[in-house]
């Protein structure tokens, strides 16, 4: 499913279309989405779109009146198109525009999501309890460190926990410990704050790079110019099970964490 950079890159590919653009219409197709779209996401139109978020995986499309929440789930996308791009099965939201443009969502398992957000709600309850971002000041090695002791659960899954930090999927939560050197089956207590520190540098990093490189090419996923990311270029450990390790030679080994494939080397993580 798309993560945090392939999120952010679709943010960074329709915000300049979409920036200062009044909506003429919004066409719902198929209102059966994770959870079914509201009919007050109408009120979008009309309105001059005056920016677009990223919330965890979630955008924001924000407008006077409130602000559309759109989430991609495991196989969505969007793309920015002309108004007489013909409509393609499994176009679910059509947003037109005043510039001649069209934002499409496309989402053939429909397991992601258009919701609306009243500008007098400050936080949607998607949104609520959501933990720091992480590239905010608030998700620090630090935090990190205290927020493990005592946790037996393995390092990976408390990275992909929402309530450390967001936006940590399961591809780049493999790669960041695999940078980190710290296996991904290791209970969060038992690493030291040195250790800590190195996850946190690496996912961090990792993300980074992935944003940089237009997210990772996953068989459903598309940026808004109907590109798929190159990121996966850049993979070390995940989707490599068998491979040799490119540091050590070591063949790369899989398992299954938290109900996820998980991927590491043995001897380079610890």
């Amino acid at each position: 499913m798309p993560e945090l950079p392939e999120v952010e890159t679709t943010r960074r590919g329709i915000e300049p279309w979409l920036h200062g653009a009044k909506v003429t219409s919004l066409s719902v197709h198929n209102r059966q989405l994770r959870w079914p779209v509201p009919d007050d996401i109408q009120e979008l139109v009309g309105q001059r779109v005056s920016g677009v978020s990223r919330r965890a995986k979630y955008l924001l499309i924000h407008s006077p009146p409130g602000n559309a929440i759109v989430h991609l789930g495991m196989s969505g996308s969007l793309r920015v198109l002309e108004h007489d791009e013909p409509l393609r099965k499994h176009d679910h939201v059509e947003m037109t525009l005043n510039n001649g443009c069209t934002l499409r969502y496309h989402d053939p398992r429909r397991f992601g999501c258009w919701l609306w957000q009243p500008q007098d709600q400050s936080v949607h309850p998607r949104l609520a309890a959501l933990g720091p971002e992480p590239f905010d000041d608030a998700f620090s090695a630090t935090r990190l460190y205290e927020r493990s002791r005592g946790i037996k659960s393995p390092i990976k899954s408390f990275i992909m926990n929402n309530a450390t930090v967001v936006g940590v999927g399961n591809i780049y939560a493999s790669e960041s410990l695999f940078r980190a050197g710290v296996r991904p089956g290791r209970a969060a207590g038992s690493l030291t704050r040195p250790q800590c520190e190195a996850v946190h540098a690496c996912v961090v990093e990792v993300l980074q790079a992935a944003i940089q490189q237009g997210g990772t090419t996953l068989r459903d996923f598309v940026n808004s110019d109907g590109e798929p990311g190159y990121f996966a270029q850049s993979l070390a450990v995940y989707g490599r099970a068998g491979e040799d390790c490119s540091q050590c030679g070591e063949p790369i080994q899989t398992r299954t964490i938290a109900q996820r494939s998980t991927f590491w080397c043995r001897r380079c993580q610890r």
